[in-house]
């Protein structure tokens, strides 16, 4: 299994970087810390916006969730010159994680799965976090499951539904947001290659339509118009 990681430094990740380029479109890249210097550089030369994705458990003692964090915010920033902004992890948040997010500055976690807008959560005695929902449906990771995607055209067909039904949505006044998340050890292999590539393509057809924006620019643009001191959602 580690050396499906091992291809991110590989062709995979100069296939992905080659298509975005030509896209003209930023895609959120979360950097592996196993995964060589030179990758995590190339990502950020190409405005990647970098993620943190740290493993993580549940069960840790704060302090030692604190110590993780810490070094997985120094690896990544040593990587890429820029401390993430952001935060999703394998896995669920403990009971604190969101409070230690907090205290360290971050703008917003994406480990929830639960609405189609960002929110705040205002339960923690640090202030309110931004929560900017992820999406496991319309994600490359669906190839790896037995009732996911086949072919590429699976995917590409899936986010094409999604958005004709959020931007009819949007239609009627209401705001919407779509996560398409894309790993490059998996949508990176040669027969799923084109998923990523016709999605871009997809999202390049409809830039009248739509804000194609990194997360940290979506969480400061809903601070801006919704901020944490405002109406309760």
């Amino acid at each position: 299994m580690e050396s499906l990681h091992r291809t991110e430094a590989r062709a995979r990740g100069y296939r992905i970087t080659e298509i975005n380029v030509q896209s003209e479109q930023g895609v959120l890249a979360a950097v592996v810390l196993s995964c060589a210097l030179a990758v995590g550089l190339m990502r950020f030369s190409f405005a990647h916006q970098e993620a943190e994705h740290a493993a993580q458990d549940a069960q840790l003692r704060a302090a030692e969730e604190a110590a993780d964090l810490d070094r997985s915010i120094a690896a990544i920033k040593q990587a890429t010159g820029i401390a993430p902004q952001g935060f999703f992890c394998r896995g669920s948040e403990s009971s604190w994680t969101r409070e230690l997010l907090l205290q360290r500055g971050f703008l917003y976690t994406s480990n929830a799965f639960d609405d189609d807008l960002p929110y705040y959560d205002r339960s923690l005695s640090a202030g309110a976090l931004l929560v900017l929902p992820y999406s496991l449906d319309s994600n490359d990771m669906k190839f790896f499951h037995p009732n996911g995607f086949v072919r590429a055209r699976d995917m590409v067909d899936y986010v094409s539904d999604a958005l004709q039904v959020l931007e009819a949505e949007a239609a009627r006044g209401l705001p919407r947001l779509l996560n398409v998340g894309f790993h490059l050890r998996i949508v990176g292999r040669p027969g799923r290659f084109a998923a990523f590539r016709d999605i871009l393509r997809l999202l390049a057809s409809k830039r009248e339509q739509l804000w194609i924006a990194p997360r940290a620019a979506i969480a400061r643009a809903f601070i801006d118009a919704v901020p944490a001191t405002g109406v309760l959602r």
